[in-house]
């Protein structure tokens, strides 16, 4: 899946996936790093689409109030 084709929502239920295999210790030696490097991708991801809806709501309400 392409990041342009990711969403917000599928990047959260991908993050839990990745979460809930540290929490339950499923992962192998050889794939901790790898989800690791994954899980920080999706976090900046969603990071970053949370700022830019942030600043369409701002941008909204501030053209409502002229």
């Amino acid at each position: 899946m392409s990041k342009q084709e990711l969403t917000y929502e599928q990047a959260m239920q991908r993050l839990e996936e990745i979460t809930e295999s540290f929490e339950q210790n499923t992962l192998e030696l050889d794939q901790i790093s790898s989800r690791l490097a994954e899980a920080q991708k999706l976090i900046s991801f969603c990071q970053k689409r949370i700022q830019q809806v942030e600043q369409d709501i701002q941008t909204i309400l501030k053209d409502e109030q002229e």
